[in-house]
């Protein structure tokens, strides 16, 4: 079978050719079936976002209905869909706590991030106070892969090849605590990483910073995991040099970490939240970027005529998409996973923080937050970077256990749904496989 027409993303194209995909047929609950029937507990829930499960009638029939009714329309200049309004209500009354006023919606991660930093800068200049355009965001963030979004995303290998990227973008260091910039090896926090945002704040000119971005734990750098008062701090440098500080949600969000947002879970407000993933359980393609009170009524000053916001995406508000978003958001309020994904992320965490302790030699580093875990590998340094990672993945996936690697990190996301029983299955196949690929 060829491959070659099918351009994979993040994928070596040469590696498939050699070895052929693994070719996904069908799912359900936490499972994947491959074509040979094979089963496999997703233990990544696809990609950080199956937050409900799979195979869900709810969503099938929402989106079914939806699409025989109106599979779409434009909603440029003024047209809109009855799904696509109450779907933004509700999330406005979702996150309410958070400080939200209203809601754009696009296709994905990616074009929330892009709204949100198109945003943020042409919020200053309605502000009077043009000089505003540089955006700090972090190392080893993921934004997503428009140019943007890229820019402010801090993940080298992913940057590298596209450079040069957008201008007046600087990098403030991430809270890594075991790989920290300025205490390596110090098992103290000393909040350095977060003076250091202050400090290029203030080297910069706060008269020249539009916005501070960050995931509340930043999931493809390696689930980093920061101090629990890391985003209240942050929240008030940039509240004091009046700088937006907008949180990607993206991962974080609709449940993961046992509240609707990261923001919430870590108690502050931002000024701007992007949501994807999540929204919908992956059912239907779509993004989302929700704004504070104070930027939508920057955007109102104006008379009315022209468009306040000249961006759009031409599937912004899909119906579709909205009804599975509605759909999937009914569910996870009728099963309360909220609840669920902190009870079963304290099983992970108390899982994750026992293989560390059976297997110093093979893990450096373990952690979980809500259903967001990781399990940091031990390399020699022999190795190029994340080869380590890359078989334990493998090897994982023909034990039956989809995971994910980050360098030599292993990535936890399993479905909101998963089972203690299947939690304790994805850890002892990873025990396993840590005594066969890296033997004492």
């Amino acid at each position: 079978m060829s491959t070659s027409k099918r351009w994979g993303p993040y994928t070596s194209m040469k590696a498939m050719q050699e070895q052929g995909p693994l070719v996904i047929d069908r799912a359900e609950g936490v499972y994947v079936f491959d074509e040979d029937g094979r089963r496999y507990l997703d233990a990544h829930a696809a990609l950080w976002l199956v937050n409900v499960g799979y195979g869900r009638r709810e969503i099938i029939e929402a989106v079914a209905r939806q699409a025989e009714k109106l599979s779409w329309f434009s909603s440029f200049g003024g047209f809109a869909n009855r799904p696509s309004i109450e779907l933004a209500e509700r999330l406005i009354d979702l996150f309410k706590p958070d400080g939200m006023a209203s809601v754009f919606l696009s296709n994905d991660g990616s074009e929330a991030m892009e709204t949100a930093l198109k945003m943020s800068r042409q919020y200053w200049k309605m502000r009077g106070m043009a000089a505003k355009t540089k955006l700090i965001g972090r190392q080893h963030a993921y934004h997503g892969v428009t140019a943007g979004a890229l820019s402010v995303a801090g993940i080298t290998a992913n940057r590298r090849m596209f450079e040069p990227l957008l201008g007046d973008i600087r990098h403030a260091p991430a809270p890594y605590r075991n790989h920290c910039s300025y205490h390596p090896g110090n098992a103290v926090c000393t909040y350095a990483c977060v003076r250091e945002v202050e400090r290029m704040i203030q080297f910069e000119d706060p008269s020249t910073v539009a916005a501070f971005v960050a995931e509340p734990i930043q999931a493809a750098g390696g689930v980093i995991i920061p101090p629990p008062d890391y985003l209240a701090q942050i929240r008030e440098i940039c509240t004091r040099y009046d700088v937006l500080l907008i949180t990607d949600e993206v991962v974080t969000g609709f449940g993961r970490l046992g509240d609707w947002t990261g923001a919430r879970h870590y108690g502050i407000q931002p000024d701007m939240m992007t949501f994807a993933k999540g929204i919908t359980s992956g059912y239907q393609p779509l993004g989302a970027t929700a704004v504070a009170q104070h930027i939508l009524d920057a955007y109102m000053q104006g008379g009315a005529g022209e468009p306040e916001l000249r961006h759009g995406n031409t599937y912004s508000g899909h119906p579709v998409a909205a009804a599975a978003a509605l759909a999937n958001i009914a569910i996870i309020e009728r099963e309360n996973l909220l609840e669920r994904a902190r009870a079963a992320g304290s099983h992970l965490g108390g899982l994750v923080d026992q293989i560390a302790k059976a297997l110093p030699n093979h893990v450096a580093d373990s952690g979980a937050e809500g259903l967001l875990g990781r399990v940091e590998l031990r390399s020699d340094g022999h190795e190029p970077p994340g080869a380590l990672g890359n078989r334990v993945t493998a090897k994982m996936r023909e034990a039956g256990v989809i995971v994910r690697p980050a360098g030599n990190v292993i990535t936890l996301s399993p479905p909101l749904i998963i089972t203690d029983d299947q939690l304790d299955s994805v850890i002892e196949t990873l025990h396993g496989v840590l005594l066969e690929v890296m033997p004492v």
